[in-house]
């Protein structure tokens, strides 16, 4: 028996196309169909294959942001290197400069080359005692023979006389009131002890409790612990000698107290 539809013919049931072709096998389990199996090979569209296809999805890249620690150490290491750097050209810079300059940048020195020309012209000898106008002399008429300067401490005041034939010869002289606290005597003989043309002795009178003096030059502190005692020492010694570097610091007076040792047996200079 048939059924008829408006219009007429007969029609054949709807299929439903599936691509296709007829009497193709249906594709295997797990299989892609228009491909072969286990190849791997995508079978959704491809870039100018019949269309556009997606464009490639650019990664987004997440910040973890950066360690600071090496950073850090860097700049430290650059500052430390830039500081050393730097000291090292100012260090150079200063040893250039002429030791009288080094001298004038000495706080609170006092030169008396400029203040008295006729005072440091040296080579005036004289017997018996001198009565100086600054104390301690640091130039002026003086004994013929020197005090031993070879890094000596003396433990009693000895001879102006001989001491400033001894700044003559280039040594610096340390002075300190008798009442100096142990403990800052023993700073200056540290100062002092084997380093020649250098001496060191207590003095009567002293205005400030230490006080330094080399050819025509005199510095005065308070303490020992101050860093312009060094600054003198290295600046002077040899250097403010008028006599020039060779003369003498040994073959001296050894001896202490204030009278002057006339006719002395020792080299002249």
């Amino acid at each position: 028996m048939s059924i008829s539809t408006p219009g007429g013919e007969q029609r054949r049931p709807t299929v439903v196309s599936t691509g296709k072709k007829p009497g193709a096998r249906p594709a295997a389990a797990g299989k892609p169909a228009g491909g072969k199996a286990g190849s791997g090979k995508s079978t959704g569209p491809r870039p100018g294959a019949g269309g556009k296809g997606r464009k490639p999805v650019t990664p987004v890249k997440v910040s973890q942001g950066r360690s600071l620690g090496p950073i850090a150490l860097f700049v430290a290491v650059g500052v430390l290197a830039a500081s050393i750097i730097g000291y090292g050209a100012w260090a150079a810079f200063q040893g250039s400069k002429p030791w009288e300059d080094r001298a004038a940048d000495i706080s609170g020195i006092v030169n008396y080359r400029e203040l008295d020309k006729e005072l440091v012209k040296g080579s005036n000898h004289q017997a018996g005692p001198i009565k100086y106008e600054i104390n301690p002399p640091v130039a002026g008429p003086h004994n013929a023979s020197w005090q031993n300067c070879m890094g000596d401490v003396y433990d009693a005041p000895i001879a102006s006389e001989h001491a400033v034939h001894s700044l003559e010869h280039g040594a610096v002289w340390i002075t300190y009131r008798p009442d100096l606290p142990a403990d800052q005597v023993a700073k200056l003989r540290g100062k002092v002890e084997g380093v020649e043309k250098t001496m060191l002795s207590p003095y009567e009178g002293l205005d400030k409790p230490i006080s330094l003096q080399a050819w025509g030059y005199q510095l005065k502190v308070d303490n020992a612990d101050d860093s312009r005692i060094d600054d003198f020492i290295k600046t002077l010694r040899v250097n403010a000698s008028i006599e020039g570097p060779t003369a003498l610091c040994n073959q001296g007076i050894t001896a202490t107290g204030t009278t002057p040792r006339d006719g002395a047996t020792m080299p002249q200079g």
